[in-house]
């Protein structure tokens, strides 16, 4: 299976346009939050977006509520937003979880979760799938500009509990496209330009 992963548009319009063009010959596309700014803009990437018409998951950034994407993506047929959720494309299980975790410290504006409110909506994920997060693992790829981690407890013990095959995160520019192993899952904090992982159930991972 192959998986075009990417986070933190952040409005970038030529960004979005560059993906649809990747899009082509992918199976899915996922989308790992922050497509607007500060709740604004929304549209602006999602428009353009929204001529993938290969499936897609997505997942809300700390920039926008997951009622906001689910309005803005309703036109749009081959999308599907988790927040605490899962699906299935071509018999993979994909779980999803948004927004900054643990609370950030941006103020009232972030779309934030601790991480016992994690916790909860991670406990129904599925082993040996793909989990697609916001906020990454703690101490995988989540260090900030000052070297400090910033991800998350609930979603690093999520990932040693269930052991997904592949776990798209974003939200720590300074580690975009950045990817390390932790146990059998490989992490992946996509960024904006996008990365393709070709995933073989029953074996290895390739990023391309």
């Amino acid at each position: 299976m192959r998986l075009l992963c990417f986070s933190d548009l952040h409005c970038n319009q030529d960004a979005a346009r560059s993906l649809v063009k990747q899009a082509d010959g992918v199976d899915v596309v996922i989308g790992a939050g922050d497509f607007a700014n500060q709740h604004r803009g929304l549209e602006l990437t999602l428009d353009i977006l929204s001529e993938i018409t290969t499936p897609t998951v997505l997942v809300p950034g700390n920039g926008e509520t997951v009622d906001a994407l689910r309005a803005a993506t309703k036109h749009w047929q081959s999308a599907t937003v988790l927040h605490g959720d899962g699906c299935q494309i071509d018999g993979i299980d994909f779980w999803g979880v948004g927004g900054g975790i643990p609370v950030t410290p941006f103020g009232a504006w972030s779309y934030d979760f601790t991480d016992q409110e994690a916790t909860s909506m991670l406990a129904d994920c599925p082993a040996n799938g793909v989990l697609v997060v916001h906020s990454p693992p703690l101490d995988t790829v989540d260090k900030d500009s000052s070297n400090r981690v910033r991800g998350s407890q609930a979603i690093r013990d999520c990932v040693l509990a269930k052991q997904p095959k592949l776990v798209v995160c974003g939200h720590i520019h300074s580690d975009w496209e950045k990817q390390m192993d932790l146990e059998s899952s490989r992490i992946l904090n996509a960024g904006p330009k996008g990365v393709i992982m070709e995933i073989d159930f029953e074996s290895n991972i390739q990023a391309h």
